[in-house]
């Protein structure tokens, strides 16, 4: 987000502010909204450990930052992060030769992801949650802990593996 963005959204919620206090008599504590506003930054930009700009997916197809987005194809070894966001994976349509195994993980943070597979796709899911909600085909869900679903279509061995890892948020996997 440019500059310019920032700043027009930041005199919107003065004035907002402002209106509220004069119209409405509400008093509304901007200056401690925006301070705690700015801390929650912080703290996002130390849990994620890299260059985090704020209100912008991070150039990237496997981050969604305060936004949604539908991705339709994943690469083994990538890291796929919903932050604030909803995030749709679709993977009914994954490619996969028998010989190759793909490993992705999955991260939710204060957002929504949710996974769209089909019956004929032999895969396991392991999924981390705290202090969030974590929904499996199966029906079996988690609000702290570990949970796990595997799908041994035609008895295969799993060719796709999903570690998600779920914190004050949502991941669901639903079968379609």
């Amino acid at each position: 987000m440019s500059s310019s963005i920032f700043w027009g959204i930041i005199l919107i919620l003065i004035g907002l502010s402002l209106i509220l206090k004069v119209v409405f008599h509400v008093d509304f504590p901007f200056f401690k909204f925006l301070f705690a506003f700015f801390l929650i930054y912080l703290g996002i930009r130390i849990f994620i450990g890299k260059d985090f700009r704020l209100f912008s997916d991070a150039g990237d197809e496997q981050t969604v930052i305060f936004s949604q987005r539908t991705i339709t194809r994943v690469e083994s070894g990538k890291e796929y992060n919903v932050i604030f966001g909803n995030g749709i994976y679709d993977l009914r349509n994954f490619e996969y030769s028998q010989d190759e195994e793909v490993s992705v993980k999955m991260n939710t943070v204060f957002g929504n992801s949710e996974v769209l597979i089909g019956d004929s796709i032999p895969l396991e899911i392991k999924a981390h949650t705290v202090f969030a909600g974590s929904k499996m085909p199966d029906g079996n869900t988690t609000a702290f802990g570990e949970s796990e679903y595997s799908n041994k279509g035609y008895n295969q061995p799993p060719v796709l593996r999903i570690e998600a890892n779920t914190v004050f948020g949502g991941f669901q996997v639903k079968k379609r």
